[in-house]
Parts: structure tokens; sequence; C-alpha cells
């Protein structure tokens, strides 16, 4: 009786692992068709301010305080910041290297100098290294509404 209870436990927790989605969503529930690879959001942007977009790219850097931003690579060494809208979703904070696909508006930001330090803080960074950010940033960055993290 008691290796039946044993065997039967174990088929029951093999089906709940296969179960489980391969995809996690956080805000507003998206799809990802119609993403666009995160390489090709400048190009598309192509000198405008501001623009819908859903992009698909690899999580670079999560904020290690609560998931409240990450940055995903746009390719030639560079991120954009992604930020969620009104502040009303968080993200995991153990998806660095996962593909993510975000839906929202991409834009040409610059990013205040103060800001830029405590993005910093929240990453982690020494007191060296946020005392070297002297600059604001050009850059591009997204407000997403909803994100699709692929595990």
């Amino acid at each position: 009786m008691k290796k039946l209870f044993i065997v039967s436990l174990l088929i029951g927790a093999s089906f709940g692992a296969f179960a489980q989605s391969e995809l996690s969503y956080h805000g507003k529930k998206i799809t990802e068709k119609g993403a666009i690879p995160a390489t090709e959001l400048t190009t598309k942007m192509n000198g405008k301010d501001k623009m819908p977009a859903k992009v698909e790219g690899t999580v670079e850097s999560v904020c290690k305080v609560k998931g409240c931003w990450m940055k995903v690579k746009t390719g030639d060494g560079q991120s954009m910041r992604v930020t969620f809208k009104d502040y009303g979703f968080f993200v995991p904070k153990d998806i660095v290297g996962k593909t993510v696909v975000v839906a929202g508006t991409a834009e040409s930001t610059t990013t205040p100098v103060d800001e830029l330090r405590h993005y910093a803080e929240d990453a982690g960074k020494s007191k060296e290294e946020i005392a070297k950010i002297t600059e604001p940033e050009k850059a591009l960055t997204f407000v997403a509404d909803g994100v699709i993290v692929k595990k």
C-alpha cells in the first residue's frame, strides 16, 4: 500500500511538472504575434521620438530590488531600459538571459543623472560606480503594458 501511494504521488507530480506553461505573463496579457527583434527597433523608430511597438529580445539585467525594470539587449553592445506602465506590475528578478516579448511604447529619451544613479543602486552597483555617473544618458527606452517571459 505504501509503495502504491508513493508511485501515485510521483506520477501526479510528473503530470503537474509537464502541465506548467513555458511562458509567464506580467501586466496586460499579450501575444508574441507581430513582435520584431529588439535588434531592429532602432531602425523601425527611424527618427521618431515615440512609437507603439512589440519587441522580442534577451534580458541583460533586472532591478535587484523588486523587478521594477529590466534592460533588453538591442545589438551592437547596446541595450534599452524597459519600465512598466504606471509602475503597475513587475517581472521576476531571476530572468537575466531569458527571452522576453514586451508590448508598449518605445521612446528616444534623455535620462537625468539622479535617475541613472537610482537605477545603478537598484542594480546593486558599488558607491564608486554610482559616483562615476555624471552625465545624462540619451537612449532608447520602452514603457511596457505587458511582458511575456519565455522559460
